[in-house]
């Protein structure tokens, strides 16, 4: 078990970095195909089925799925310990079947998780929960298992932009650090310092409630039209963050998913009307 544990993430390790659209640190999706985008999963498994089941890549070969934000938050297992890494497991599964076509982009909990830093959740550390979790499984050899899940979740691209106008990413830097966000991240070889505050990885995938100022100044730097973003909380399973930027969640009962068309120029109007609510699901 350990060793395959171990084998699974090293080759969704490589998984994310041939990805034959990949690009240095940014994922580039052609105008044409379709796309399918989750919001923050956490852990969450019964939506993760859904999402693999409704996106149905064996059937639907110019089909993209985009995931976010695997880890944290799953139910506590019966030593009140976090279990998230399952699903992280059968994404990494995903990824390597899939590996054109499954998408995991950096969210903040896992630049946590890299930094092994501390992270909160429903008034909880997140990070320890989910090593504790870990520990119970693999016992003595948990470490081997902290360190490749460390090293596949650093090899995920930072966002994703669509020749549509659309760009995907967990979030994008704050108000007060916008002037700070440097777009070279996207470009090169990225180290553990750009992970922590203030360096740009951790300001992209932190930062929350832009202004609609700051999200069209962002906008002009990325050279793009339309966010879809997830991170920020959204109990109804999706919201508006600006005129061109909205918010999905996918971790809860009325979590959502948007499938969209990549040959069709994107608005946040027609995200919205492209929304399904995951509880309609099989």
């Amino acid at each position: 078990m350990l060793q395959g544990t171990v084998k699974l993430l090293k080759q969704a390790k490589e998984s994310c970095l041939e990805d034959k659209f990949r690009k240095n640190n940014l994922v580039h999706l052609p105008a044409e195909g379709e796309l399918v985008v989750t919001g923050d999963l956490h852990g969450h498994h019964r939506n993760f089925e859904r999402v693999k089941n409704f996106a149905d890549l064996e059937n639907n070969p110019e089909r993209h799925l985009v995931l976010q934000e695997i880890i944290h938050g799953s139910p506590q297992d019966s030593n009140c310990n976090c279990p998230s890494f399952r699903v992280l497991l059968e994404a990494a599964r995903y990824k390597v079947k899939f590996p054109h076509r499954v998408h995991i982009i950096m969210g903040n909990h896992d630049t946590a998780c890299i930094t092994n830093s501390d992270v909160l959740k429903n008034g909880q550390e997140m990070n320890q929960l989910m090593r504790d979790a870990l520990k119970s499984r693999y016992e003595d050899s948990s470490k081997m298992v902290i360190d490749a899940t460390s090293d596949m979740l650093f090899s995920q691209p930072l966002a994703v932009k669509c020749a549509n106008g659309l760009w995907l990413s967990h979030s994008l830097p704050s108000n007060r650090f916008v002037n700070k966000f440097k777009t070279d991240i996207f470009e090169r070889q990225l180290v553990k310092e750009d992970f922590v505050k203030p360096g740009s990885v951790y300001l992209l995938t932190w930062g929350r409630k832009q202004t609609q100022q700051t999200l069209d100044k962002l906008a002009e730097m990325l050279g793009v039209k339309v966010f879809l973003l997830g991170h920020q909380p959204s109990p109804e399973g999706w919201k508006y963050l600006g005129e061109n930027a909205v918010i999905i969640t996918s971790e809860h009962n009325q979590g959502c998913i948007v499938k969209l068309d990549l040959s069709e120029e994107c608005t946040a109007e027609k995200i919205t009307k492209n929304i399904i609510k995951l509880a309609s699901l099989k």
